[in-house]
């Protein structure tokens, strides 16, 4: 077993060099903050092995098969072979409903006094239902009568803060 660390990219406030402080052989990231069709340079990953790559981010040229697609399918099949030279053998995609990458609670209190990601269905169901007010979310969830009988339900207070944020 390796010990990676999950990095979020160059914006993330733990860095490479405090994830190789903590132990970290290798990092699991994506490529989120290229998206504009670059290709990727192998210089990123700052002395940790790149273990796995996650999602190498598909452009909306290359979605609506509109403007610059050709270009920017080449500059991902660019960016797929840096990463093998760089010794990436995984590169993963996450299709999550609704919105990317949910998590109802991004600081739960854990048992051992950290804080951890979390995902809670109920309030995952109450944002989809009463705050993206996604057509037909109401049919998708048998729990959805239920929220709505609730006089505060508690993914509904979550939900209603996102919307806040």
């Amino acid at each position: 077993m390796r010990e990676t660390w999950r990095w979020f990219g160059p914006d993330d406030p733990v860095s490479l060099d405090n994830a190789r402080q903590a132990g970290a052989a290798g990092i699991v990231t994506a490529l989120r903050h290229i998206t504009d069709g670059r290709a990727w340079s192998d210089d990123e990953a700052a002395g940790l092995t790149w273990d796995v790559c996650e999602s190498i981010p598909v452009s909306a040229a290359i979605k609506l098969r509109q403007g610059p697609y050709r270009r920017d399918i080449d500059a991902w099949k660019d960016s797929l072979e840096s990463l093998v030279r760089s010794g990436v053998a995984t590169v993963c995609y996450n299709f999550m409903p609704v919105v990317d990458w949910t998590r109802t609670d991004l600081a739960y209190p854990t048992a051992s006094k950290g804080l951890a990601l979390r995902f809670d269905m109920p309030a995952f169901v109450a944002y989809d239902v009463f705050v993206l007010e996604r057509p037909g979310a109401e049919t998708d969830y048998s729990c959805v009568g239920r929220l709505k009988g609730l006089a505060e339900p508690r993914g509904v207070m979550r939900a209603l803060q996102w919307r806040a944020a």
